[in-house]
């Protein structure tokens, strides 16, 4: 679906972005659901947690895929014969399967989830690859820059061999 917003122009002139622009269009015209809720909380300078609120699922009934730059969390429900001799006069905890995507960045590495207190704790960790950190570059001083260029001869030795329909003055 195509978003109200034109990003041709960004596209042109950018190298590299092409995944951010498809996620901005493909994003803006669907409609999200919002269950299970839950929360995005930053724990360290490179460290996230996400925690989604499962209430009635058990671990066995869950389900976590990392694939590249997405993070799936999956929810069925067993088929339960105990649920049809309750009678429930009013049912207000969802019993419904779920899938729920979120989008994660470069260099973001699930590490690990845990179930606490109805709660799916699912937590992240930015690793940057050594070649990708910044680095500082050290200037060198003149007297490096001299020794190059005198390794380096100024003038090119004079032909051997004379060259055809040229004059004299040229070789």
């Amino acid at each position: 679906m195509r978003s109200a917003f034109d990003f041709a122009p960004f596209r042109r002139s950018t190298v590299g972005f092409d995944r951010l622009f498809d996620m901005l269009e493909n994003s803006s015209g669907q409609s999200q659901e919002n269950y299970p809720p839950f929360d995005l909380i930053k724990t360290g300078e490179n460290q996230y947690r996400i925690e989604l609120a499962v209430a009635g699922f058990k671990p066995e009934e869950l389900e976590i895929t990392a694939q590249q730059n997405v993070l799936l969390v999956s929810g069925r429900k067993s088929d339960e014969t105990s649920d049809e001799r309750v009678d429930y006069v009013y049912r207000g905890i969802a019993n419904r399967s779920f899938e729920r995507r979120f989008a994660l960045a470069d260099h973001i590495q699930v590490k690990g989830a845990d179930m606490r207190d109805g709660l799916l704790v699912v937590d992240l960790v930015r690793e940057i690859p050594e070649a990708m950190k910044p680095r500082k570059i050290d200037i060198g001083t003149g007297a490096e820059r001299s020794a190059i260029g005198a390794a380096t001869p100024r003038h090119r030795a004079r032909r051997s061999t004379p060259r055809l329909n040229t004059p004299d003055h040229w070789r």
